[in-house]
């Protein structure tokens, strides 16, 4: 089968590998359809590493896919070959602290696919997981909506953490895929006044699309000064979803008292910074976001249930030839990229 691994930073290598064979009883081996590209997977990318999680090489990437089941083991009874399905694609032993807290992804034994040091990524024809990170979708499922699961279900896993139905007044900071899934989860829960921000103008006119009330450039104008001559009370809640120090720091400007910073953001840093006289005397929250929690069904829920067109998502398809290609495409932001895919096969 074709596996593609990165050797370097931005450099990328297709070769033959042996197919992954079926370990354990309730083990999956599914043929990869679609692998959509992630900003974590840029920064894998771009600089081999995110924080202390360092690339060595050579490694295969990518999370983010849509398969359908190849052969199944013997205490698997759920699925059966040719089924289309989702991957979660973080494992938990079920047996620790986090695991009987219902904390799965904080597992103390937490193995992520596409993670360096954990599990080998979804670039590749077929892999193998587990049933249990397996979820099954309707044939007629499309899928390129289907891609927008797993980053759908993060942003369904804010809210979950946010837990607060008075919340009325929001922003998102940078609408990337991400962002926009955080616009398209806060409008399932009933949030109507939605502000936006993102360096690229192109995405802005997208957010509108998904009726952002206003959106603004941060390097064409002070987004703070805008937001709070509408807003002069301030915000309810802020979803940081561009992991920028400059982009914190206004989250908290725009902020009202006793309100949250929600960071879903990856920041390309060790250590950011805060006005803490500013937030202390707002007493804000902050919550972070680790990856998501038992959300997948709820996300694909939402994306069955079409509570939201989420075919603006996928504007860039990729054959695994071109891999490169697309990753300069989205580290870039050429083109008008929001979600680029690689596609195998269905």
């Amino acid at each position: 089968m074709k596996n593609v691994s990165l050797v370097s930073r931005r450099k990328f290598e297709i070769k033959n590998v042996e197919r992954p064979i079926l370990k354990k009883d309730d083990d999956i081996l599914l043929k990869v359809c679609l692998v959509g590209i992630c900003g974590s997977d840029i920064h894998y990318y771009k600089e081999g590493r995110i924080g202390d999680q360092v690339i060595e090489y050579p490694f295969t990437v990518g999370h983010e896919c849509v398969c359908r089941v190849e052969e199944v083991g013997k205490s698997v009874t759920s699925f059966c070959k040719g089924d289309l399905v989702v991957v979660d694609p973080v494992t938990h032993c079920n047996v620790c602290d986090q695991c009987k807290q219902g904390r799965f992804h904080t597992c103390r034994s937490v193995q992520s696919m596409g993670n360096p040091g954990q599990l080998e990524g979804a670039l590749s024809e077929f892999i193998v997981m587990p049933q249990t990170c397996c979820y099954r979708l309707v044939p007629a499922f499309d899928l390129k909506t289907a891609i927008i699961v797993e980053p759908l279900s993060i942003a369904v896993q804010a809210f979950q953490l946010l837990k607060d139905p008075g919340i009325k007044k929001i922003a998102i900071l940078g609408v990337g895929p991400i962002g926009l899934c955080v616009l398209m989860e806060a409008q399932t829960n009933g949030i109507m006044s939605i502000y936006i921000t993102d360096k690229i103008n192109h995405r802005i006119q997208v957010s509108k699309q998904f009726e952002a009330i206003w959106g603004g450039n941060p390097d064409e104008l002070d987004i703070v000064e805008k937001i709070l001559s509408k807003e002069p009370d301030g915000l309810d809640a802020v979803f940081e979803c561009c992991g920028d120090q400059e982009a914190l720091t206004q989250s908290v400007q725009l902020l009202k008292p006793g309100s949250t910073l929600i960071i879903v953001g990856i920041p390309g840093v060790d250590q950011v910074y805060f006005n803490i006289h500013e937030l202390r005397r707002k007493e804000i929250k902050i919550l972070n976001v680790r990856r998501q929690n038992q959300c997948f069904k709820k996300a694909i829920d939402h994306l069955k249930n079409k509570k939201f067109d989420a075919s603006l998502f996928v504007t860039h398809v990729f054959d695994l030839d071109s891999v490169e290609n697309a990753f300069e495409t989205v580290a870039n932001y050429r083109d008008g990229v929001i979600k680029a895919v690689i596609e195998f096969s269905s």
